[in-house]
């Protein structure tokens, strides 16, 4: 099956895995996958993550981190789709949940989050929330 938006699969797996309590979730893998992965792990939504070879694109082994019993990761939500692309200036980048939450931008430097985008004043899309 084609999968149309990779990056709505590897937020929406994570919700899933974390609502059903699991300790970790296994996902195909991509440079941006990762990139995200590592931003979740920077800003301690997750415990880690592994690149496991599996002879084809490879897979990312995310474990999931929970609180109190209760999942780190409240909620993500896709926020540039592949039909609807959403740029952003460094200036204009939105603030999820006032700060509490972590906007994910795809810039000309990389995957960060928008702190850090707006830290080295450069604007991108915005690929995610996560709070």
């Amino acid at each position: 099956m084609a999968l149309t938006d990779p990056i709505s699969d590897f937020l929406t797996r994570i919700r899933n895995a974390a609502k059903a309590k699991h300790r970790r979730v296994d996902i195909p893998a991509s440079n941006t996958k990762k990139a995200i992965a590592q931003i979740l792990l920077d800003q301690k939504y997750i415990a880690n993550f592994a690149v496991l070879e599996d002879g084809k694109q490879g897979l990312l082994r995310i474990n999931l981190k929970y609180q109190n019993g209760r999942p780190v990761i409240k909620g993500s939500r896709r926020i540039s789709r592949p039909g609807i692309r959403q740029y952003r200036s460094s200036d204009k980048l939105p603030r999820v949940l006032g700060g509490l939450g972590v906007a994910i931008v795809s810039t000309s430097k990389g995957v960060m989050t928008d702190a850090q985008a707006r830290k080295e004043k450069v604007g991108g899309e915005v690929i995610a929330y996560v709070w």
